[in-house]
């Protein structure tokens, strides 16, 4: 494996540490804008407005680094953008959460696109380039500090003003704090002075958007220290195979147990000749597909190091081939298995969750598949792009409306409550919905699903305005008369705590209906 480039490296690091001036600007109030756009606000319409920041401020800093913003960089750029915007779109804290691990994954990925030379990198070395980026991060904490003094050294007292702002700053602000702290309950008269003066200004707010500010200097600075220091070699990882028998003796004998466990699920679930004496169709697919989906897991991985790590075999090709094949009728075993489920227990997001998850390794199976026959397949790039567009798809599907859309549809009249579903039509075998606490607890995404209907259901729309409404509807009352109002309470809490910078379509959307 060859070493980095030093020499370029030492440069990149030389010119961050005698440009701290514009370096430290930058990251300062790059770390301000992020404190505007994120403090307590996970979802608003300035998210978008920060992801383009961001990618504003890394290529900015790498421009003045003289790094060429490469051509393909619009990959990044355009999956990290979509993903804030779905982010600004949605009210589901599930697909909010996904969509910030997914930027932070992305933005990484497109900085050691841009630093390296990353196109023959196997996925192993990408993950572990990824984990040394983060926590190599940590090592640099010092820098701010020493490359603020170089920086003084380099620069007379007058331009240098900058620089002792900037520290000054940061050893002012915790110091001040504490002292604060401790001359609160050192004396009573400047406690009650403080907690005046708390009510007026909302101290809490300022910390916290302080340490929020603070938190992203050192973060975003560190990374680009941890960068331009070039810890990662460029070179592809040395494939060091081992001997193709040790392939063949570990994936043989699973390869022809999942060949009979493949006839079965033809047999029993393709075909439909289950026996049902012993089970129902509902009980077969639930004890199932989660053990399933993680054998399919496993299998997925042991195709991928059979086809990297072993030398090569014939033998083992075939293998491994007939082994994603039996992976492949497991995974849409697996799958028959959760729509079966869902025809008896209705839609949750797991359910949707675990039905994507199925489609993704499906795809990823496909790309492995490829890569053992053709060994210039460029198996991380696809892999890369297929969670990416699978996963902006999911974030802009808002699984919740669907999910709404789908158990309300199966609600029985308020004349017929009890009403069973006949065995012979449509899609669900099963009572009619009555999981009211589920639906409570849905997010505003499924508000132009439930709103028209509990007002179609002769709701009080304006009721949970009101300050008894929580007296005559309490929190364990979740029939089909009452659940509604639990629902529209945290739609009208939320549309009533937004704000401008808060806003959030989803929500907004909410809103309207309830007006």
């Amino acid at each position: 494996m060859t070493e980095p480039n030093i020499e370029q490296e030492m440069s990149r690091t030389q010119r961050l540490k005698n440009n701290f001036g514009f370096y430290g600007l930058a990251s300062a109030a790059y770390a301000v804008f992020y404190a505007f756009c994120m403090y307590k606000n996970a979802s608003g319409i300035t998210y978008p407005f920060f992801v383009a920041g961001s990618l504003f401020f890394y290529c900015l800093c790498m421009k003045r680094l003289e790094i060429s913003v490469k051509k393909d960089k619009l990959f990044y750029i355009i999956s990290i953008v979509l993903l804030g915007i779905a982010t600004f779109c949605t009210d589901d804290w599930r697909i909010i959460a996904l969509n910030k691990t997914a930027v932070f994954l992305l933005c990484i990925s497109f900085l050691l696109h841009q630093f390296y030379n990353d196109h023959n990198w196997r996925p192993a070395q990408y993950l572990g380039a990824i984990l040394r980026t983060v926590f190599g991060s940590l090592g640099q904490l010092a820098r701010p500090f020493t490359d603020a003094a170089w920086y003084r050294k380099l620069r007379d007292k007058e331009r240098s003003r900058t620089v002792y702002v900037l520290v000054g700053t940061a050893i002012t602000i915790p110091l001040f704090l504490i002292v604060w702290v401790l001359l609160m309950y050192a004396d009573r008269v400047f406690r009650n002075m403080t907690e005046q003066l708390y009510d007026l200004l909302n101290i809490g707010d300022v910390f916290g958007f302080a340490c929020k500010g603070v938190f992203m200097f050192f973060a975003v600075y560190c990374v680009l220290c941890h960068l331009c220091a070039g810890r990662i070699s460029d070179a592809p990882g040395e494939r060091k195979r081992t001997e193709a028998l040790l392939g063949i003796v570990i994936t043989l004998p699973l390869t022809l147990m999942y060949m009979m466990f493949s006839g079965i699920q033809v047999v029993c679930l393709f075909m439909g000749r289950l026996d049902t004496a012993s089970y129902t169709y509902a009980e077969y697919a639930r004890q199932g597909f989660f053990q399933l989906l993680f054998v399919c897991i496993i299998n997925v991985s042991l195709v991928l190091i059979g086809g990297t790590c072993f030398g090569k075999s014939m033998v083992l090709k075939v293998i491994l081939t007939v082994m994603s094949l039996c992976t492949y009728i497991m995974l849409a075993s697996s799958a028959l298995r959760m729509i079966l489920y869902i025809r008896y227990y209705y839609l949750t997001f797991l359910r949707v969750f675990v039905l994507w998850t199925l489609a993704v390794l499906f795809l990823l199976l496909t790309g492995v598949l490829v890569s053992i026959h053709r060994e210039r397949f460029p198996l991380f790039r696809y892999s890369m792009t297929v969670l990416t567009v699978c996963y902006i798809l999911l974030a802009f599907s808002h699984p919740d409306y669907w999910i709404a859309r789908c158990n309300v549809s199966q609600i029985a009249d308020a004349k017929n409550e009890s009403m069973e579903v006949a065995e012979e039509e449509g899609f669900f075998r099963t009572a009619s919905y009555r999981d009211y606490a589920f639906l409570s607890r849905l997010s505003a995404d499924a508000a132009p699903i439930l709103l028209p209907y509990l007002e179609a259901r002769g709701y009080d729309m304006t009721l949970v305005e009101t300050e008894d409404w929580r007296d005559r509807y309490p929190a364990h009352c979740f029939d089909g008369d009452t659940w509604g109002y639990h629902y529209m309470e945290s739609i009208y809490r939320n549309v009533e705590d937004s704000s401008l910078r808060r806003f959030n379509f989803s929500r907004y959307l909410a809103g309207t209906y309830l007006k």
